[in-house]
């Protein structure tokens, strides 16, 4: 099959072509496994950690891609959810443990052998991948292939983003950070708070017109201050500088929920603009996403079938999964990068 592979660690800004298209075995289900012809993969901010190395793959080489959508080809001896010809879709969560307290009690996402999809296991730049059969997902006929793909994380991820926020009908919700995520939880706000107040931040005046487009009551850079403090923000972006302005924007009791897998260092020394009384006090919170669990995937499919949530994307062929990777770094961004496979 054909894939694009990373070979190591290195810098997307010095290297521009970090993936190596080659030519390697179809891979084999186990017993418990799918195998699946890829049709579409996006493409994430993730991607660029593992390819700089503050998410880095345990071994290489490895096939990236975690937003995967494809049919299935072959099911092992053990299989039996899927048949062959059925589409489905493979997110971050690649597998769990499912026996420790937290798969138990549904927090998949933070189980000790948790196991990513691109990461510790070769994922969707290719053109055939396994997965555990439990952990792949059927997909909603209305979306296309390429519509579907950045559901499976920016989606899914934004979802449980979201649901960490305690949003309630009429709050003010800020969202700093506007690509594939931030687009996809306006979105989501818009249908299910329709009172609520959405106020975007973002560094690319592309971005904060395309956020007011989709129903953004404010949007302004990232060092502006929203007209009216706010009851929560979710952060999507790399890098520190906007944690800190987000906390100048909450209300008192508010929570800033972060998602993103790492923070970059190269802007670190700003945590030292910290101030207690002025970012923290008054019983701020700040919560962490850690990856997904399959219900998170499950039941945003759900969600954004039912509003229907279709996303804005840019296709590039998988050859060219080099090019979507280094606009993606330079904040090229108007929705969600997907690759199309053959």
């Amino acid at each position: 099959m054909k894939a694009m592979v990373l070979k190591g660690i290195c810098n997307i800004s010095e290297n521009r072509e970090p993936l190596e298209q080659v030519h390697m075995p179809d891979p084999v289900p186990k017993k418990n496994e799918i195998l699946v012809k890829v049709t579409a993969c996006g493409v994430c901010h993730t991607e660029l950690d593992e390819i700089e190395g503050r998410t880095p793959p345990p071994r290489f080489p490895v096939v990236l891609g975690h937003q995967v959508i494809g049919r299935v080809e072959q099911a092992g001896k053990e299989g039996g959810r899927f048949q062959v010809g059925d589409r489905v879709g493979v997110a971050w969560i690649f597998s769990a443990c499912r026996t420790c307290s937290f798969c138990r009690q549904g927090d998949e996402n933070l189980c000790p052998d948790f196991s990513a999809t691109g990461r510790d296991a070769n994922g969707g730049y290719a053109q055939y991948m396994t997965v555990p059969e439990d952990f792949a997902h059927p997909i909603p006929e209305r979306f296309s292939d390429s519509q579907a793909a950045p559901l499976l994380c920016a989606g899914a991820v934004g979802y449980r983003s979201l649901r960490l926020t305690r949003m309630k009908e009429g709050y003010t919700l800020g969202l700093t950070g506007f690509g594939a995520s931030g687009h996809l939880v306006l979105k989501m706000v818009l249908h299910k708070f329709p009172t609520a107040n959405v106020f975007v931040f973002a560094r690319s005046e592309k971005e904060r017109e395309f956020a007011k487009q989709l129903g953004a009551v404010w949007a302004g850079h990232t060092e502006e201050s929203a007209p009216e403090k706010l009851n929560c923000i979710i952060d999507t972006t790399p890098v520190w500088k906007p944690v800190v302005e987000a906390l100048k924007n909450l209300k008192s009791g508010g929570r800033l929920v972060i998602n993103a897998i790492r923070k970059e260092s190269a802007d670190k020394s700003y945590l030292l603009n910290l101030d207690y009384p002025k970012h923290l006090w008054m019983e701020k919170e700040i919560k962490s996403v850690a990856n997904v669990s399959r219900n998170d995937v499950k039941d945003f499919l759900n969600l954004a079938a039912e509003i229907p949530i279709k996303p804005e994307i840019q296709e590039f062929a998988l050859e060219d999964a080099n090019r979507a990777l280094v606009e993606l770094k330079e904040r090229k961004i108007r929705g969600a990068k997907v690759l199309r496979v053959d």
